[in-house]
């Protein structure tokens, strides 16, 4: 009990200039994040500072653990502590310091990522070369940030002796063990095959107008299993990568945002055509969903008691063309009760005189 409390004693000024480097490492470390970040928001508060806003947004969290990290680091020479404490506390301050790094460069590319959003605007009307970067861009984004993780991670796990050997022992046994993980991820590196056939090739895009599946929306994310499609109601449709490179769809903004739009309308026999066509070129010139393009009235199709009118116009994207072809409709409509309610669709019966009996 003496011979330990004597062993105490001895170390224990090592122990307490121990924790005085530790204390003043992360000190200096939040000091440095306060200041940094402190001048950061200041200037973030101009309009066109948008690199230092999103290094406030993004890093700030991340900094509070990786500067006190590299302040410890760069002050452990300095403890004097036996060997195997002082080996303890280096992996241990090794590691924070190469897992905040990771998280660090993780959120870095969002950075990147907020700099090349400021720069092209997805929500421009003719917006193709934007949506083409941006599926790129969160493509490489996850693969970027992927691979740094699985770095990280392994650094860290090899910095262990125990590890090494361990990893040493199982490269005896990779090519068995990849012909399991082949058979057993098959279909998860095909997805992961198909999306980077996606993200290159491009057959669909963020932001693209899909119909799939009976379901009309709007491409909202890329990962690298699935896809998600926002419906037009708010749903959401989540399917897997290799649905679009295996089965048919509809991409109504492959090249272009600009669509038509179709509307049909039944009448009479009686209907005036032409009247009918002057009031479509009326209404659509006082509507913002109409680009100018198309406006064409045609008789497509003549039946037992009707007559089928279609209305073609065009629009910039297929939200306008929606609301177009409602617009269309409602004041065609209206416009035959208004004026011509006459050519309505009707049903005409014949009623004959009776025929007199024969030798009345």
């Amino acid at each position: 009990m003496k011979e330990e409390f004597a062993h105490f004693l001895v170390h224990f000024p090592d122990m307490v200039a121990t924790c005085a480097v530790l204390l003043s490492g992360l000190a200096l470390g939040l000091v440095a994040k306060f200041l940094l970040f402190g001048a950061l928001r200041r200037y973030g508060q101009r309009q066109d500072a948008v690199l230092a806003q999103s290094v406030n947004r993004h890093l700030r969290q991340v900094s509070t653990w990786f500067l006190p990290a590299l302040a410890v680091s760069l002050l452990l020479p300095l403890v004097q502590l036996p060997p195997k404490p002082l080996e303890v506390l280096r992996r241990v301050v090794e590691t924070g310091l190469i897992l905040t790094f990771a998280w660090g460069l993780i959120k870095t590319l969002d950075v990147l990522e907020d700099l090349v959003q400021s720069r092209y605007q997805l929500g421009r009307a003719d917006n193709l070369r934007v949506r083409k970067l941006f599926t790129q861009l969160q493509f490489i984004k996850k693969l970027a940030g992927s691979i740094v993780l699985f770095v990280a991670v392994g650094l860290v796990l090899m910095s262990f002796e125990t590890v090494r050997r361990l990893g040493t022992g199982l490269l005896t046994s990779a090519g068995i063990a990849s012909v399991i993980v082949g058979f057993a991820a098959q279909r998860s590196i095909g997805n992961l095959l198909a999306g980077f056939q996606l993200a290159f090739t491009q057959p669909i895009r963020i932001d693209d107008v899909l119909v799939v599946e009976g379901e009309w929306g709007r491409v909202e994310e890329i990962t690298f299993t699935y896809v998600v499609l926002s419906i037009w109601d708010e749903r959401r449709l989540v399917l897997p990568l290799n649905y679009f490179i295996e089965k048919p769809f509809q991409n109504w903004t492959r090249n272009s945002s600009q669509i038509l739009g179709t509307v049909f309308v039944q009448a009479d026999y009686t209907v005036p055509v032409e009247a009918v066509r002057e009031e479509l070129k009326r209404i659509v010139q006082t509507t913002s969903y109409w680009d100018g393009r198309v406006c064409l009235l045609h008789v497509t199709d003549a039946k037992e008691r009707t007559v089928e009118l279609r209305a073609l116009v065009s629009a910039p994207d297929a939200s306008s063309a929606w609301e177009l072809r409602c617009v269309v409709r409602e004041h065609l409509v209206a416009f035959l009760q208004r004026e011509y309610p006459e050519s309505l669709p009707r049903t005409r019966a014949v009623v004959e005189a009776p025929v007199a009996a024969i030798g009345g």
